[in-house]
């Protein structure tokens, strides 16, 4: 090499790739081999938001790559640091989100010496990824950067993870090898097979008791359009995953969601749009459904058609959602141009009926001004409070089944929760991706997040990450002592210390935990609130009045042994303690 030729650091040409693939948003926990790499993304451009967990890092991070399609990166220290994300890892490729983590490493000449931190971490990352590799040169560090941020957005999108040794990071190149590449395109759309987009038609217009079910997968392909016009058109009724909320308004005259298991086990054709038959479906097979059920299942991944059920029982049709109902609507305009399923039939007779019951049920249970409360109280005061196009962000057992229910959407991707892993401890670090977001591109905009104690307790120093950067979300910690049920403090207390470990029950937490005075010694604001009426008062103030840009947590105490209303079928097959 010549001696006057220019030349960068890895930490330089990393940087660089990122900002020309458009990630631009960074969350991370910096030490040794990448505090270097963190200060050279923020002169690129990026903008980098230090968070206190690796975890949450990655939740974040991934909670960006769902709501816009491209992902964002978290970055994190070799060891430990690394294998910290895991749990995100594994939570972006089963929720089908891109997102790619950069782990700094030991450097390579030391490899298997016993370095500081030494762990085989791309090995660790590819059980849990769509993507996993070392770049093999500084020069070629742009090369595996376009590569992972293509295979996270390709196909069914998930997780890629990148391999940066220190000396790698530290190490210079010239200008000249770099291999510059461009940023990679948005995936083309996928078209069915015609002959299946045909069988669609047929099987629906034949169904005497059809049901659609929209799952999250119709939010991440913006089909919302495509699929409210098919729903209006039709008069299908439908109902939505937890998180396929919104792709329709909740509040849609033919939402049937308050009759979710009767639908379910009534209905002689499911058409599923973006969502699949696992356990939230669950597996599209009986007592939940019919054993007679047919299903339509649309997905972009050929290997999840007929994965629950054999094929005689199910339409599987390959291709990408907003297309594939383009398609169908330009069958049926040809083939059954004047059909709609006719609104007074027995099937929604039944489904009204059953409606209209669970929704009057929900109504009195929130109507019960008693302390402490109960679960529904507290969740229809804060749907009566927050705006129509608020992001919710919800956690925690009872909290998010019962807060699935009652909180509406009605816009797409404004509904973030467990997901598809059923991971708890999302809570923080979602809110904290969808406020950043909103804050650049949805100024007014509000992020809600609504747990348990129980799923706030995974992340909760996160709240100084919230309140460093002055984001204004509202946190509202539903507080019932413990993990689904609790004790009050006069049950806590007669057990003795030395007892607890013994005769504690293993789901209780410490009763009346102080959750607001954290958020106060941090710089936000903390309400403790009993009563509906000082409820109602402080959601006010967050949403109305002096905290519209506050960082702000509720600690609402409830009934410890509150509980939701008898349910005809668990979520899971084997019923809770």
């Amino acid at each position: 090499m010549a001696e006057d030729e220019d030349t960068v650091d890895g930490n330089f040409v990393l940087s660089e790739a990122l900002k020309a693939q458009g990630i631009n948003y960074v969350f991370g926990i910096v030490g040794y081999p990448v505090a270097e790499l963190a200060s050279a993304m923020q002169t690129s451009g990026i903008n980098y938001y230090g968070m206190r967990n690796e975890q949450a890092a990655c939740y974040a991070a991934s909670v960006i790559g769902y709501l816009t399609g491209r992902p964002a990166v978290c970055l994190v220290v070799s060891g430990p640091g690394m294998l910290h994300t895991i749990g995100g890892l594994a939570n972006a490729t089963i929720n089908c989100w891109p997102v790619i983590v950069i782990g700094g490493a030991s450097d390579a000449d030391k490899d298997g010496l016993g370095s500081f931190q030494e762990w085989p971490q791309v090995e660790s990352a590819r059980l849990y990824t769509k993507y996993t590799a070392r770049p093999s040169s500084i020069a070629q560090i742009p090369i595996f950067v376009e590569r992972a941020v293509r295979m996270s957005i390709s196909g069914r999108p998930g997780a890629a993870y990148l391999d940066l040794p220190g000396d790698m990071l530290l190490g210079t190149t010239p200008t000249s090898s770099i291999r510059h590449i461009g940023k990679c395109p948005d995936p083309d759309p996928i078209l069915a097979h015609l002959p299946k987009v045909r069988e669609v038609t047929k099987l629906l217009t034949s169904s005497k008791r059809p049901l659609v079910v929209v799952g999250k997968g119709a939010a991440y392909a913006n089909a919302s359009d495509e699929i409210c016009k098919f729903i209006n058109k039709y008069a299908l009724p439908f109902l939505p995953s937890p998180m396929g909320k919104g792709v329709v308004p909740d509040d849609h005259r033919l939402c049937v969601s308050a009759a979710r298991s009767k639908a379910l086990l009534n209905a002689d054709l499911v058409i599923l749009l973006g969502a699949r038959l696992n356990w939230i479906m669950h597996f599209g097979q009986p007592p939940r459904f019919s054993r007679t059920t047919k299903f339509i299942q649309i997905d972009l991944c050929p290997e999840e058609l007929y994965n629950s059920c054999g094929s005689g029982q199910i339409l599987g049709v390959q291709g990408d959602l907003k297309a594939v109902m383009q398609q169908i609507e330009e069958q049926m305009c040809m083939m059954y141009r004047s059909w709609c399923y006719p609104s007074n039939t027995e099937w929604w007779m039944m489904l009204s009926e059953k409606v209209e019951s669970n929704k009057a049920l929900n109504q009195k249970l929130a109507k019960v001004e008693s302390v402490p409360m109960n679960y529904y109280t507290v969740l229809h005061r804060i749907q009566s409070a927050i705006p129509k196009d608020a992001i919710i962000v919800s956690e925690g057992s009872n909290t998010m089944d019962i807060g699935r229910t009652v909180l509406q959407n009605y816009l797409p991707k404004h509904r973030l929760d467990a997901g598809t892993f059923g991971t708890m401890g999302v809570g923080l670090g979602y809110a904290i991706a969808a406020a950043v977001l909103a804050r650049d591109l949805w100024p007014e905009k509000r992020v809600v997040c609504v747990e348990g104690d129980s799923a706030f307790g995974f992340s909760g120093m996160e709240l100084e990450t919230v309140c460093r950067y002055r984001l204004p979300i509202v946190f509202i910690v539903v507080n019932n002592n413990g993990i689904t049920m609790g004790v009050n403090d006069d049950i806590y207390k007669s057990i003795s210390v030395e007892d607890r470990p013994t005769q504690l029950l293993p789901f209780v937490l410490t009763p009346d935990v102080r959750y607001d005075q954290m958020m106060e010694s941090l710089g936000g604001k903390g309400f403790f609130v009993k009563t509906p009426a000082a409820l109602e008062d402080v959601l006010a103030r967050c949403f109305n009045g002096d905290m519209r840009n506050e960082p702000v947590l509720i600690n609402v105490m409830i009934d410890p042994f509150a509980d939701k209303k008898p349910q005809d079928f668990q979520w899971l097959d084997r019923s809770k303690l």
